[in-house]
């Protein structure tokens, strides 16, 4: 009964203190919003980045290892080391392919350059050649739009079929369906038999395909240098086979690969084993200074808007001066004056708090408007967060104001 009297009475002072002097109330309350506005508001973005990232990314496959010429992780101390090694070959991709007994997948690419494409008198430059073997479309789960994959005779006999990114096909034939017409690239003839659908409007794509220009291994070899590993360069991926880990599955690359290239047991690797756990590990950091930042910058604003939510109660004591002596005089004990101002302020502060959430709603969704690849949302947590920290700061603020008047001589306090 007394707490919800304390609570009514509180909640009619916060009222009249932001209706009693609406401009100071705002400007002291603005500390505040701004300072929940950042926390949660940075808190909301990088989450969503993180969450964009981390579903881009995750298409490489987490059960996924990439042989590769540089490992993914910070390489300047050793840059020249890794320079001079070799690109991963198709060698090393028949290697693994006939010996990995931990492997369910083993695909190869190279990315040659850019090519010319043609189709009766329309020209498009700019597509990069994608040589690749036939499991590409397994490892990376490629999807076809229109047509068709390769065969395997096709691939086998490494015959003149080609398949386009979307973008692509749509630049070089418009509204016309493109497959099975014929185009030239470097002076020879290919049947279109496929296009790859769209990559999306993901934030961070790694599996863009859009201005890709699909060849098998077999047919790029008779018009190109490729047994030239360092000229163009090359990846092996390797997916693991169901319930093998990721640990024994490197180990056992790496002894195939040593072998392929003929190392000695002394010396050291001369190849990059890379996972999609080594990317998270160095996303998780950047962005965990990001949130660091962002409470650092909110922090201070909170920490200026908790001094003018305190300001205002010492001001709201210093006016309720005489009435805290007559409720004293007249019974009420120190917690009950101690809670009715640690509410109000607390109240203020949610107030304020409230304010700032309403800010991020509303910023969020005006980037949301021009940024449709990359969605920020407001989690219920992040909310929740942002009520609790500014229910913290309320106490916080108002603690000192309310021990003042919890300790006032009600004598005293009904004199002044």
């Amino acid at each position: 009964m007394i707490l919800s009297k304390v609570l009514a009475e509180s909640l009619r002072q916060a009222w009249a203190q932001l209706m009693g002097n609406k401009l100071r109330t705002f400007l002291s309350l603005l500390g505040i919003s701004i300072g929940i506005f950042c926390i949660i508001g940075v808190l909301s973005a990088v989450q969503s980045l993180q969450d964009n990232v981390s579903g881009s990314l995750a298409k490489l496959g987490d059960d996924v290892v990439y042989i590769d010429k540089w490992p993914w992780k910070d390489n300047s101390d050793d840059w020249w080391e890794y320079f001079q090694r070799p690109y991963p070959d198709h060698d090393d991709y028949e290697a693994l392919k006939e010996n990995l007994a931990t492997a369910s997948i083993v695909s190869y690419w190279t990315v040659p350059g850019e090519r010319t494409l043609k189709y009766n008198n329309q020209a498009v430059e700019g597509g990069y050649l994608f040589v690749t073997s036939y499991e590409l479309d397994r490892i990376f789960n490629v999807e076809i739009d229109r047509g068709r994959y390769w065969s395997t005779a096709e691939y086998r006999n490494g015959m003149d079929k080609i398949l386009l990114g979307n973008m692509l096909a749509t630049e070089l034939f418009g509204p016309i369906n493109p497959i099975g017409k014929t185009i030239k690239m470097s002076g020879r003839k290919y049947e279109v038999i496929g296009t790859l659908a769209p990559a999306g409007d993901d934030l961070i794509n790694p599996l863009d395909f859009d201005d890709a220009i699909l060849v098998t291994y077999n047919n790029a070899a008779r018009f190109i240098n490729l047994r030239n590993r360092n000229q163009y360069g090359g990846t092996v991926a390797v997916k693991a086979k169901p319930g093998v880990e990721m640990d024994r599955l490197q180990d056992d690359i790496r002894g195939i690969v040593r072998a392929q290239r003929q190392l000695r047991p002394r010396e050291e690797d001369n190849f990059a084993l890379n996972e999609l756990s080594m990317t998270a590990d160095a996303l998780g950091n950047f962005f965990g200074v990001l949130n660091i930042i962002g409470f650092v910058i909110g922090g201070f604003s909170i920490i200026v808007g908790a001094i003018s939510v305190a300001n205002i109660m010492f001001v709201s004591v210093k006016e309720r001066t005489s009435l805290i002596g007559v409720k004293k005089a007249l019974g009420a004990r120190q917690y009950v004056i101690l809670t009715e101002f640690l509410t109000e302020s607390v109240i203020l502060c949610i107030i304020g708090g409230l304010i700032g959430l309403v800010m991020v709603v509303g910023i969020t969704s005006i980037i949301n408007q021009f940024l449709p690849g990359f969605q920020i949302s407001l989690s219920l947590v992040y909310a929740i967060i942002g009520v609790v920290l500014s229910a913290v700061v309320g106490i916080l603020a108002g603690a000192i104001p309310a021990l003042l008047a919890a300790r006032m001589d009600p004598v005293e306090a009904m004199r002044s």
